[in-house]
């Protein structure tokens, strides 16, 4: 399996659209809702054509870069004072494409200190975020912050081998694999409003595809598959983009 970015790994959670296009389309057109949320196996100029838009407009309103990469349940704006359904060029599409999850593989960056934040809570305790409780995946110590310079997309625990590594919020099991080799055995969770969790490295995998998990769950057991030392990464996605776990997870 090709590397491919966190939340388009077999799930096909990702759509893109290609360069802009001259060819002028004059089929009858939908009505354009104000808003969209993208569906699987849309890319911009599907979305642009089916409501007779201009793919461009849509994609400037959304920031969307000049890749018109856009991801599954992504709320994009389709209408404003400034851009009302009309027949508008349509950028021809083309196949999914899987985009690199990072430039290369896992290295181990002289370890940064951590912190632990002055609120304390008791252990299994949950922080509510974007509408979901979430908990730490672990109760082992954070050896690396999130730090995109250093490639690090999310949080870093050192532990045992066999250390329990729990949901951090309910949801649906979306991957349950290694094929990612940097990742070694990986484990996916889709929740709600656009989040995905990833917990790589582990020794192994306790929960399959499609499985719905509650928050606390144990899904895998703590590893070293992909990397060179014991080690749990967790990384939280939003809307396919990596942020700061520290935001969404409660204080220690």
């Amino acid at each position: 399996m090709s590397k491919v970015i966190l939340v388009a790994v077999v799930t096909s959670l990702v759509g893109c659209a290609s360069a802009p296009s001259t060819t002028r389309s004059t089929r009858a057109v939908l009505p354009a809702p104000t808003f969209y949320t993208v569906q699987s196996g849309d890319t911009i100029s599907k979305i642009a054509m089916r409501y007779g838009l201009d793919y461009q407009n849509v994609a400037r309103m959304n920031q969307i870069g000049s890749d018109y990469v856009i991801y599954v349940g992504q709320r994009l704006r389709l209408v404003d004072s400034g851009n009302r359904p009309q027949v508008a060029p349509i950028a021809p599409d083309r196949p999914l494409t899987a985009q690199p999850l990072s430039t290369g593989p896992i290295t181990s960056p002289a370890p940064t200190t951590y912190t632990p934040p002055q609120v304390v809570s008791q252990p299994g305790s949950t922080a509510a975020y974007g509408a979901i409780a979430w908990r730490w995946p672990t109760d082992n110590p954070v050896t690396q912050s999130f730090n995109v310079s250093q490639q690090v997309k999310g949080l870093r625990f050192s532990g045992n081998a066999g250390d329990p590594v729990r949901a951090a919020a309910e949801g649906t099991v979306i991957y349950a694999s290694n094929g990612l080799p940097e990742y070694g055995n990986l484990v996916l969770i889709q929740h709600a409003n656009g989040y995905i969790t990833a917990y790589a490295h582990n020794q192994r995998l306790l929960v399959q595809e499609k499985t719905k998990v509650s928050a606390g769950q144990q899904v895998a057991e703590m590893g070293s598959s992909g990397t060179n030392r014991v080690m749990l990464e967790f990384q939280v996605r939003l809307n396919g983009k990596p942020m700061d776990p520290a935001l969404v997870l409660p204080k220690r």
